[in-house]
């Protein structure tokens, strides 16, 4: 499928005005990063769908159209984000030494244990010591079905390869597809709200960000480079993994609450009561349990808009299962497929956690598109994504001709894509955002800091230089339809 196709695919899932793909461009169709699928097709048409969602809401606002051009090498680079990350010219490590692809007796695993919790289940059940020889030994006596299923019942998180044809036959992967690619629900009642102008889309939007790793961090972050403020809440008592905390910590605040104390509760519902973006990411239920799921947000706050992200999907027996993008790519074919295509004999990942990102972007993109629908016919909106949901995105858009042809690109082939920043952390080189507004160019405002750095509470006041700005686009917006009502006078 082309690019302009594939936006448009987005773009209609979003329910937004058809007449504003005009002002997209999307060109290009090598394939940047080796695979067998159109993973640079979905890097570009996700970015650009979040990207051209903020201009979008940016002329509902009463702003100027403006383009959104996307670089496909740069949208590429995007969805590599963490792994381009340096703090003082250095990586961080990312990811759990026993984490990864295992032969079982009867086919393959593959095990996520960058959590601690998570590790120690996995190897309390194998019963061996945290070695990746001792765990491959213990795995290569274990049926892999069995074992997956054995550790989902345990909470952990842990998949058994299978090709397309399995996990289309499997009852999870007959209901993935019945779901829409995004959903957007109304879930309560409440007035039309549409920002004043302000000088970028997203501006005097406040958006709680209660995710981690990465999906739902990135949506988060979308929103901020547009102009939200987001203050991300975290628990002093769950794990972090500071490399992804970095990257996609830009251009938020960070506060921690620990949801297990009734006073913690009260102080997140309060934040509610001021926020217009609620992004959870969370297994599914868990927030609805303490009172935080999207219904109940709706009476807090009535007109917020709820987006939700989940491993599997909203619907089917894996609806509430754990997950991430590398157990989503083993247990719904796409190692099998990557494998089959290259040629190689051992299960193959895609080139970037494509699911994760694509479905950042997407649930950006979707927020937006609730946020829009909030200003035009009022109501409260719960937005929906998986990771498995798009990845049948992904599927459908078709093989990639001579999709191993390109070499993997090394880090320095993206170099004009990064920027720097002083930081808590040190000098972070990352990733800028890759979606190109002509008029309001995505930023961050502020750079990545400790998960504690801020106290729960929106800031106090805008900056003085935000509201003059704003309040020289509403008098300019008032005598543009002063003008457009004398023309229209015989």
């Amino acid at each position: 499928m082309q690019a302009a196709a594939a936006l448009a695919e987005i773009w209609e899932a979003a329910g937004l005005p058809s007449d504003a793909l005009r002002h997209a461009t999307v060109s290009g169709a090598a394939p940047v990063l080796p695979s067998h699928f159109a993973v640079a097709t979905a890097a570009q048409c996700a970015v650009a769908a979040a990207g051209l969602a903020a201009a979008t809401l940016h002329e509902a606002r009463g702003g100027a159209a403006q383009s959104v051009t996307v670089d496909r090498r740069h949208a590429c680079a995007e969805f590599r984000s963490e792994r381009l990350l340096r703090v003082d010219g250095t990586t961080r490590a990312a990811w759990d030494a026993i984490a990864g692809l295992y032969p079982a007796a009867d086919g393959w695993l593959r095990l996520h244990t960058n959590f601690p919790h998570h590790r120690d289940g996995i190897l309390r059940l194998l019963a061996c010591a945290h070695e990746r020889a001792a765990v491959a030994a213990a795995l290569r006596t274990r049926q892999a079905i069995a074992f997956e299923t054995e550790a989902t019942e345990a909470g952990l998180c842990v998949a058994a390869l299978r090709d397309f044809a399995t996990w289309d036959a499997h009852p999870q992967g007959q209901a993935v597809p019945t779901r829409p690619l995004l959903a957007i629900e109304r879930v309560g009642d409440a007035p039309a709200r549409l920002p004043a102008v302000a000088s970028r889309p997203l501006a005097g939007i406040r958006v709680l960000d209660l995710t981690r790793v990465i999906a739902g961090p990135v949506c988060a972050r979308t929103l901020a480079s547009h102009g939200a403020e987001v203050l991300r809440i975290t628990a002093p008592h769950l794990p972090a993994l500071d490399r992804l905390d970095i990257d996609t910590g830009r251009g938020k605040r960070a506060a921690q609450l620990d949801l297990r104390r009734p006073a913690d509760r009260r102080r997140l519902a309060d934040l509610v009561r001021g926020a217009d973006v609620f992004v959870q990411g969370y297994r599914p239920g868990a927030l609805a349990a303490l009172g935080f799921g999207p219904e109940a947000l709706a009476r807090l706050r009535p007109g917020i808009v709820v987006a939700s992200l989940s491993a599997y999907g909203a619907a089917g027996p894996w609806s509430g299962k754990r997950g991430f993008d590398s157990l989503v790519q083993t247990a719904t074919g796409f190692n099998a497929a990557e494998a089959e295509a290259a040629g190689d004999a051992v299960p193959r990942p895609l080139p970037a956690q494509a699911l994760d990102f694509a479905t950042g972007h997407l649930l950006a993109a979707g927020t937006i598109a609730a946020l829009i629908r909030r200003g035009t016919a009022g109501g409260s909106w719960h937005v929906q994504a998986s990771l498995a949901r798009t990845g049948a995105w992904l599927r459908g858009l078709g093989p990639v001709a001579d999709g191993f042809s390109p070499a993997d690109p090394a880090d320095d082939d993206f170099a004009e894509f990064l920027e720097e920043t002083a930081t808590p952390f040190g000098t972070v080189r990352a990733v800028r955002p890759p979606a190109i507004l002509s008029a309001t160019p995505a930023r961050f405002a502020t750079p990545p800091v400790p998960r504690d750095a801020h106290p729960p509470a929106w800031t106090a006041a805008a900056d003085p230089r935000e509201a003059r700005l704003a309040r020289a686009l509403r008098d300019n917006l008032a005598r543009r339809k002063q003008q457009a009502r004398a023309r229209r006078e015989p």
